[in-house]
């Protein structure tokens, strides 16, 4: 029976404040889809820093004579073979190198040339111009700096270039958008909190006199404020609900289907549908517990009989 009571007053609330419980289901919603979306950017960047750190080199390059020729640029010639031998056998000695593979000047010519044939700068290069370097494969790409402190400056090394620095500039994007997706989320957040609020206080004061009642033939104040908390809730729960379709739809339309991005950018390791599964519960528990929670602070100040 109390049940049943509890039940047709939360009916009764939902009704008689149907557009401001939309209002705070479709803000709950939005709330923490962006939420869910942060957080699945936040492991896509992850996880793509996994596949790319585990591909990308670093390159020793090599003085050649144009380098030699240029001031400020490898002041004592281009690179002999002894000391192209001396560079290769300290790399194999470093224990953080997995692997060490020489490019000569026409293999970088070749694969210039394939990136980059159809501009106009390509026609004009030629392949003495082209440095030979050395592609190093390392254990821990973190460890990028032991490299360069130890070979950079050294006779017959021109530059060593660390290749995640040409991916980080997308990173650093990705971060930068996840940050603003955090920041709006925290704005609509504050709006559905107000909203939440705010409807029950409208509902705590149009059922002012049935409380006023309930307190007076005995009824616990956890009873009365039962309903009131149920409402926000189930508005919560809904909201929730709807930003998991929305979550599910944005990995299908962004990535397998529609914009398709899977297809069209081969490059990037997208996540899979198991990393947006594994959010879709803590939306729920957030939807369900955050306006139930709001509710309960604001029926302390306004539902006093």
């Amino acid at each position: 029976m109390r049940a049943q009571f509890v039940l047709s007053e939360i009916g009764v609330g939902l009704r008689r404040n149907l557009t401001m419980t939309f209002a705070v289901i479709v803000s709950v919603a939005l709330s923490l889809a962006l939420f869910g979306g942060a957080l699945l950017m936040r492991e896509q960047v992850s996880t793509m820093k996994d596949y790319w750190y585990d591909k990308v080199n670093v390159s020793i390059y090599l003085c050649n004579k144009a380098d030699a020729a240029t001031a400020g640029k490898c002041p004592k010639g281009a690179v002999t073979g002894q000391q192209k031998e001396r560079i290769e056998a300290d790399l194999k000695d470093m224990d953080i190198v997995e692997s060490v593979h020489y490019e000569t000047s026409d293999e970088a010519y070749k694969h210039y040339k394939e990136q980059y044939g159809e501009t106009a700068l390509a026609s004009v290069v030629t392949p003495d111009q082209m440095p030979s370097s050395f592609r190093v494969k390392l254990k821990d790409p973190e460890k990028y700096k032991v490299v360069a402190t130890a070979f950079a400056g050294r006779d017959g090394v021109e530059s060593v270039q660390d290749q995640r620095n040409i991916l980080q500039n997308l990173f650093d994007l990705m971060n930068g958008m996840n940050i603003a997706a955090l920041c709006v989320m925290g704005l609509m957040l504050v709006i559905a909190l107000m909203l939440i609020v705010n409807t029950v206080r409208v509902s705590a004061f149009s059922r002012r006199r049935e409380t006023g009642i309930m307190r007076l033939v005995g009824a616990s104040s956890f009873y009365i404020q039962m309903p009131f908390i149920m409402e926000a809730a189930f508005a919560g729960l809904l909201g929730g609900g709807v930003a998991c379709v929305l979550l599910l739809a944005g990995r299908y339309f962004l990535i397998d289907h529609g914009i398709a991005l899977a297809d069209k950018v081969q490059l990037i390791q997208f996540i899979g549908w198991d990393a947006v599964f594994a959010k879709l519960p803590l939306v729920i528990a957030i939807g369900l517990l955050m306006p139930a929670v709001a509710a309960l602070i604001a029926l302390r100040k306004y539902l006093k009989v």
